[in-house]
């Protein structure tokens, strides 16, 4: 269920504007769909990928081919779906990187995850920050400024620093999401006292990142200096900060490391996302626990649709794409509604049948091809 949400909200911020013109003040002012969802469905996500690796009959530390080859299928579709023309930066690519990273850890145990988690959190914004102006001054640029695609493969420097840094997800910092998900994963999740737990602690933290964030910019002046920055002649930088900080080269001031503006990448960002993740996750293990509820099939559209969404993600892509799938009659809430309503019919009918989408359905072939490999290693 929490990974059908995430697919619905991420399409919401696909389809609906982050921004919208102020007519009062003839500028740019976040729209609720970018305060509400920008940063933490995606952040979801990858909060849940870690979780993933936690959890089925086969553990994931043993079976780290079966998981390389799993996330090699995901970065093979999201190489290909990068090549269709839409406005929608495609997490795919960057997503199966974030397994691969995950391999040399998934041993750790529990409180070593999670003080490399909170380290990460911690250092990897002050890294990224540091690192990236030398990879954007390269000549040419070490970032790809479009989804990656199978022809970057051969530049592997560009596509690399791209990936992990200077592009829209960049890995570096992202990897704190999986991090914490291993390390939610790995507490008994079957616990109402962990489930209230999550959702507790998670909105707590998002809490205390925004407040800090505020504390930071306002009383003591961050929001003056970012706005004196070169960018701020470019960007409508109060609504990016609100929405979406996605393309703002983060340069001229350290201020720009303690905001938490969606997709900024920072701390501050990063502990916010994290917290929202975590208290999404609890908050419907709750929801599973009422009996009524889920005995009457309500939910069950949602696990559907959260059941496959490597297969209705790409879908929904692909369709964005597509001129006579978006009519220009068709109003961008009509588009958004018919999307959401096909995701969750088809999750409902694939899972009603006691099958997996056809790319989920690749990926577990490819994992359990990994885990036959390993038996076989084992024999000899």
């Amino acid at each position: 269920m929490a990974r059908g949400a995430a697919l619905l909200t991420m399409m919401a911020t696909h389809v609906l504007p982050a921004f919208e013109q102020d007519p009062a003040t003839t500028g740019w002012s976040a729209t609720w769909i970018g305060t509400a969802f920008s940063g933490r469905s995606a952040a979801l996500f990858a909060v849940l990928a870690g979780i993933s690796l936690t959890l089925g009959r086969i553990p994931a530390v043993r079976n780290r081919l079966g998981l390389a080859l799993r996330a090699g299928v995901i970065a093979a579709v999201g190489l290909t779906l990068g090549l269709v023309q839409v406005s929608v930066a495609v997490i795919l690519v960057q997503y199966a990187v974030l397994f691969w990273c995950a391999l040399p850890v998934l041993g750790l145990r529990r409180q070593t995850v999670g003080l490399l988690a909170a380290a990460w959190l911690l250092l990897s914004p002050v890294a990224a920050y540091l690192i990236r102006p030398s990879l954007l001054a390269a000549d040419p640029q070490l970032r790809l400024g479009h989804n990656p695609v199978w022809t970057d493969v051969a530049a592997p420097d560009r596509l690399l620093a791209d990936l992990a840094v200077t592009g829209y997800y960049p890995v570096l910092q992202w990897f704190g999401y999986l991090l914490v998900g291993l390390w939610i994963g790995r507490a008994d999740l079957t616990h109402a006292v962990t489930q209230a737990g999550l959702v507790a602690g998670g909105l707590a933290a998002a809490i205390v990142a925004k407040a800090t964030a505020w504390a930071f910019l306002v009383p003591l002046g961050g929001i003056n200096a970012i706005l004196a920055t070169e960018q701020a002649r470019v960007w409508p930088l109060r609504a990016m900060l609100e929405a979406n900080l996605t393309g703002v080269e983060q340069t001229g001031t350290w201020w720009w490391l303690t905001t938490a503006a969606p997709h900024a990448g920072t701390t501050l960002d990063l502990v916010h996302t994290s917290g929202t993740s975590a208290a999404a996750v609890g908050g419907f293990l709750l929801l599973a626990r009422i009996g009524p509820l889920s005995r009457s099939g309500l939910l069950a559209p949602l696990a559907g649709a959260g059941a496959m969404t490597l297969t209705l993600y790409t879908v929904h892509v692909w369709a964005l794409s597509e001129p006579a799938l978006t009519p220009v009659s068709l109003t961008r809430e009509a588009l958004l509604a018919m999307h959401v309503a096909a995701a969750l019919a088809i999750g409902l009918f694939i899972r009603s049948n006691g099958r997996r989408g056809p790319l989920e359905a690749a990926g577990h072939a490819a994992y359990r091809l990994g885990l036959a490999g390993r038996r076989t290693t084992a024999r000899r």
